[in-house]
């Protein structure tokens, strides 16, 4: 079965050099910019940038509700740095979120700008190390049980997954490196017609620090 197309939000941040790599895979991508323009996806990427920018860039439309309904209806969600954090159940400092994936998650933990560093991401899951460029990064605080970890650096996750939910703290987009595009674009074709368990009916299960 071939891969749907995927879409990359373009509200903010490196969203052609995200489109360009689902190019290179081999998979049709186009930019979104509203929220109709998901019709007809099998994958959405949410690229990194600012959060609470992103955060007012999407106030004009009913994105939350547009997300979460595109994801309940069978559509992977992929999110690197700000988009990780947009994905989580719990953000800190406390911001709104979708709450797709059962993580918490801090913002700006790696430090500021001049902290970002790039480094190799122990990820077999990827077919081994990928190399991750680390900007004004979150970091993930803790897990539910029900999340995967496919993705460290050192003893650290760095790149989860949960159901059709894929999440990043790095920026694979700025680089040469195209498993973590091959993978989302390989779940968006698995998964297709999949349906989601109601956030309300999840596991009550506490997280893992």
């Amino acid at each position: 079965m071939a891969a749907q197309t995927v879409g990359v939000l373009a509200l903010q941040g490196a969203f052609d050099a995200h489109a360009a790599s689902f190019r290179e895979v081999g998979v049709k991508a186009r930019q979104i910019r509203r929220v109709a323009d998901l019709d007809g996806l099998g994958g959405l990427m949410i690229p990194g940038g600012e959060s609470s920018t992103l955060l007012n860039l999407m106030a004009d439309e009913p994105w939350f509700d547009g997300l979460r309904r595109f994801h309940d209806q069978g559509g992977v969600l992929a999110g690197t740095c700000a988009g990780a954090i947009l994905l989580s159940r719990e953000v800190r400092p406390q911001q709104p979120s979708l709450g797709l994936l059962d993580a918490v998650i801090e913002r700006n933990a790696f430090g500021r700008q001049v902290d970002s560093f790039e480094a190799p991401v122990d990820a077999p899951a990827l077919g081994g190390a990928v190399e991750g460029v680390f900007i004004r990064a979150p970091r993930f605080q803790a897990l539910w049980p029900e999340v995967d970890v496919l993705g460290r650096l050192g003893d650290e996750p760095v790149l989860v997954r949960q159901g059709r939910v894929v999440a990043a703290t790095f920026h694979p987009e700025l680089t040469r490196g195209l498993a973590f595009h091959r993978y989302v674009a390989d779940l968006a074709r698995t998964t297709q017609g999949a349906r989601s368990t109601p956030r309300s009916n999840r596991p009550r299960t506490q997280p893992t620090p």
